[in-house]
């Protein structure tokens, strides 16, 4: 089942975050993504807050070439980068959501961004429908 809202797309995968995580690695790092950071936000959550909810990541995928054209046409489009993937469980689903990159043409608008993010976009999509696969 695929999920979308204004600003993302993806899917949902049978199992826990622990067990869809490597897939949805691999899948990122077929179309050129490497992660450069994560964010567990229930931990944080938890520390910060003493709050208890279900768990939830958020990846901060990168494809060097698509960052370093994008920086190259706005230096400033860095605060947009990298490309978040949130993995969060839903029940006995884990819930894969990716931003779309096209919404940073709303935000930077500079000449070559379109391209950059018409890219990113094509290959994120990629990458959530090779997971489709394999749930």
């Amino acid at each position: 089942m695929t999920t979308k809202t204004s600003y993302t797309f993806g899917t949902r995968l049978a199992g826990r975050i622990a067990d869809v995580r490597p897939s949805v690695e691999a899948a990122l790092k077929a179309e050129g993504f490497g992660v450069l950071t994560e964010i567990d936000v229930a931990a944080t959550m938890k520390a910060k807050l003493g709050v208890d909810q279900a768990p939830y990541v958020i990846l901060g995928a990168c494809n060097p070439s698509l960052a370093h054209r994008a920086i190259d046409a706005d230096p400033s489009v860095g605060v947009l980068l990298p490309c978040n993937v949130v993995l969060r469980e839903d029940g006995p689903e884990t819930v894969v959501e990716v931003m779309d990159p096209m919404t940073v043409i709303a935000i930077a608008d500079a000449p070559g961004i379109r391209s950059v993010a018409e890219e990113a976009k094509a290959r994120l999509e990629r990458a959530v429908a090779a997971l489709g696969t394999i749930a």
